[in-house]
């Protein structure tokens, strides 16, 4: 039985971050994104705040998923608009039958030789359930799905607008292409 002060993201991860009795206090207390942080792929704490004022599309990935090849798609939204100032990040989560088994490197390396992919990818989180990250719990509750808050399956993709508070959710099986007009909307207006 886990106790309030640390909850395991995953218990079977050694790499993989942990959600303490701070992290659920940020996450009562958000009121934005930039309240909120992850671990990244490398084990390095990332503050959103850093990217305060910028649109930030997250997604839940996968590796060995039918939506797998979206992250062709991701990294040309990343490359499109990266410098008109849209953050890209990936969240790797295994919570779908199993569809993202690699510990952090090994999923890094799949993105990178597979897809190209460059954006900043988290370590593997859970996305449901007692152990869901700070950062989908906050994107839930801003923005449920048609059948509920919960995450259906991987690539379901949330965009920020640079207000950190107005969260617009896609299915997975939108494309990341199909998202550009949103995208283009909420850039900020010297980037346009």
């Amino acid at each position: 039985m886990w106790g309030r002060e640390t909850v395991p993201l995953c218990s079977r991860m050694p790499t993989c971050g942990r959600r303490t009795a701070v992290n659920n206090r940020v996450m009562a207390d958000a009121q934005s994104l930039y309240d909120l942080s992850f671990t990244d792929n490398h084990g390095e704490q990332v503050e959103l705040s850093d990217f305060s004022g910028k649109p930030v599309l997250i997604v839940n990935t996968a590796s060995r998923c039918g939506f797998t090849p979206q992250y062709d798609g991701l990294q040309t939204l990343y490359e499109q608009y990266g410098d008109k100032g849209l953050i890209v990040l990936g969240f790797p989560c295994d919570q779908f039958m199993h569809q993202e088994p690699g510990d952090d490197g090994e999923i890094e390396e799949f993105c990178k030789v597979n897809h190209g992919v460059t954006f900043p990818l988290s370590t593997k989180i859970a996305v449901n359930g007692s152990r869901t990250h700070p950062v989908f719990a906050f994107l839930k509750n801003r923005a449920g799905g048609m059948l509920g808050s919960r995450v259906k399956w991987n690539f379901t993709k949330f965009l920020v607008a640079p207000d950190g508070r107005t969260v617009t959710r896609y299915a997975p099986k939108t494309a990341p292409a199909d998202l550009q007009a949103d995208i283009e909307a909420v850039l900020p207006a010297s980037s346009s």
